[in-house]
């Protein structure tokens, strides 16, 4: 995958050091959302050194879709025949042309040639400058940043702007527009930060109440247990190729799961495991921190953890353990660890929104980035994001376009849809005039992110309703929690869904304009399918809890896929990858049990509701194994 570091030398033989008259310049981004709680307090310092990454527009992105099409939709000749990493890079590396063009513009403007580096896979372009230099170079101003409730500061520019002949070359520079949104609420000695920390904003939420365990198919509409997901979706099936398969969870430190948790929780439910743990990938100098204990701390990865390896036994499962305690992590982090070609001078982490490693901070990590450390796991399932207008549409793309790349290679990659229905994380909807995010009385919808992206699978979350069984049709889930759901305001919808999300809006037409949300009919619309996500029964800090949230139900699609893989590969096929294609084909519906009713309130309305066939609560609904497993096991 590695190309030699010479090609930069190569790119610049073709320029002059001479600089040129300034050509000039025209906005290239702009920040997408005003943070909340933020308020720039002063200009950057000038001498400030900064890491600049310039993102190099990638050949082939035009392709992206039918690139991935090809090797994942049912009725393709060549579904299954996944890519390897070095095509992967070959087909999307930027053309000599566009590295030539950004070098010479850098050189020109006065940036000495052995400033300048280019990654392995020529992705990016990488250097360090003053902020002065930055400032001068993208007509832009720095600022800094302060949240008011706790004083952390961040910096950045609101705009900037590139020549003409530049800017068809260049996707996005980072540090520029991006903003962290999730700003660390700990007044304490250690600065925990990234999208890990704890907020009552984000991860699964608890019911305050003692839990006693009569486990019973009688009482899953009050407690789901193990037993209640297999009865729910027709599972019944033990791994056989365990060697040969694999299943990832990813969490962001400070988030740790506590082994004591996962015993009681195995005890209990499945005795097997006693005692067995995941496999830890630590990425970036992460560590499964048991110093800080409670459920704003454990909860989210004993949820994850135990209800993945519970449900996939005896099949190991990987832990991709994200980010150090001082500055924590992005999903960009994860990424970089399952794929060397991403990273930072091989690929490009951004300041505003990742960790960057060595981190300089006192008692950070100061080892080296965590590129391409592990394989990507045949299923990633990740429980965590943030809202989409967080993001500017040219680094939501970029990322978006990794996610393509991974399902080329064969991994399929879940996403919580969220767990406020139609709003943001912690319920913060958009404002009518400003689309921008406000503390109260937003109404336009917040869609997340990644979920929105049209290459991952967004998973909602339904429920058993109250007084009903298993053996009952399930309900979107309105118990503590709404299933995310929506769609987006960056991503054009994917040809996969396009027939079923118009035969939503056509024959069930939402009551809101416009004005609410994307009502275009050719945006992506999330979430893809649903699974139980309410009245979890956890082993969390040495007793039981119910836990809620999409956060359960993304690991248990991915549990699920994880044993479809295992029959595949038992029977010398290979893995599914990216499945939406397959979900939304007529050849599968019948594999999924429709769900009917509830709905994801939200911005002071009632939000969608669930309907015949597809809708933006629960997707296509919830996987029905014992006829999903022969469908994909019949596939080449």
């Amino acid at each position: 995958m590695h190309f030699k570091l010479s090609l930069l030398a190569a790119a610049l033989s073709v320029v002059t050091a001479a600089p040129s008259r300034r050509s000039p310049l025209i906005l290239h981004e702009k920040r997408a959302a005003e943070p909340l709680d933020w308020e720039v307090t002063r200009r950057l310092e000038a001498d400030k050194v900064l890491p600049m990454r310039f993102g190099l527009s990638q050949q082939n992105i035009h392709r992206v879709e039918e690139l991935l099409m090809a090797v994942s939709h049912p009725e393709s000749p060549t579904f299954g025949k996944h890519y390897t990493p070095e095509e992967v890079v070959d087909l999307f590396a930027p053309s000599d042309e566009t590295i030539a063009t950004v070098t010479k513009w850098l050189v020109d403007s006065g940036f000495s040639r052995d400033r300048l580096r280019i990654s392995a896979n020529r992705g990016w372009i990488s250097m360090d400058a003053t902020t002065a230099e930055v400032e001068d170079l993208l007509n832009a101003e720095y600022h800094v940043y302060t949240h008011g409730p706790t004083g952390d500061e961040q910096f950045g520019c609101h705009n900037y702007s590139l020549p003409a002949h530049v800017r068809d070359h260049i996707d996005l520079i980072r540090p520029t527009v991006q903003f962290n949104h999730r700003p660390s609420p700990l007044a304490v000695h250690k600065r925990f930060g990234g999208i890990g920390m704890p907020s009552a904003r984000t991860g699964p939420k608890k019911k305050d109440q003692k839990v006693t365990i009569t486990p019973s198919l009688n009482n899953c509409d009050e407690n789901i247990t193990l037993d209640c997901l297999r009865a729910l979706y027709n599972v019944n099936y033990k791994p056989i190729a365990t060697d040969k398969n694999s299943y990832g969870i990813v969490e962001f430190t400070p988030q740790a799961f506590l082994g004591p948790d996962l015993d009681l929780f195995f005890r209990n439910f499945s005795p097997s495991l006693v005692g067995v743990r995941p496999i830890n990938v630590l990425i970036d100098g992460a560590v499964v921190q048991t110093t800080q204990q409670s459920f704003d701390f454990n909860g989210e990865s004993d949820l994850d953890l135990e209800y993945a390896m519970g449900l996939t036994a005896p099949q190991p499962i990987t832990l991709l353990q994200t980010g150090d305690l001082v500055e924590g992590a992005g999903f960009d982090n994860w990424l970089d660890a399952v794929d060397g070609s991403f990273c930072t001078f091989e690929g490009g982490d951004d300041p505003t929104q990742d960790g960057i490693y060595p981190d300089t901070a006192k008692g950070g990590f100061n080892g080296p980035e965590s590129c391409g450390i592990v394989a990507p796991p045949f299923v990633v399932s990740v429980s965590y994001g943030q809202d989409e207008v967080s993001v500017t549409p040219a680094f939501a793309n970029r990322q978006c376009t990794e996610y393509a790349k991974l399902g080329m290679l064969g991994t399929t990659v879940l996403y919580s849809s969220g767990d406020d229905g139609v709003a943001g994380g912690g319920g913060v909807c958009l404002s009518s005039k400003t689309k921008q995010p406000v503390n109260r009385g937003g109404t336009v919808f917040n869609p997340g992110f990644p979920v929105t992206c049209p290459f991952v699978t967004a998973v909602g979350a339904t429920q058993v309703n109250p007084g009903s069984t298993v053996n009952d049709p399930e309900g979107a889930c309105e118990q503590v929690i709404f299933s995310g759901g929506g769609f987006s305001n960056i991503f054009p919808m994917p040809s996969y869904q396009a027939a079923a999300v118009n035969s939503f809006l056509t024959n069930h037409k939402p009551p809101f304009t416009s004005a609410q949300f994307n009502n275009s009919g050719t945006v992506r619309a999330f979430p893809d399918l649903s699974a139980n996500g309410a009245n979890y029964v956890i082993g969390i800090d040495g007793e039981f809890s119910l836990v809620f949230g999409t956060s359960a139900s993304s690991p248990v699609v991915g549990s699920l896929i994880t044993l479809i893989n295992d029959a595949r590969l038992a029977a010398g096929k290979g893995p599914v990858g990216f499945i939406n294609p397959s979900i939304y084909s007529s050849g599968f519906a019948s594999a999924f049990n429709d769900i009917t009713s509830g709905g994801n309130q939200g911005c002071g309305t009632a939000g969608f509701t669930a309907t015949t066939g597809w809708d933006p609560v629960t997707g296509v609904g919830t996987p029905n194994f014992a006829k999903l497993m022969p469908l994909f096991l019949a596939l080449p």
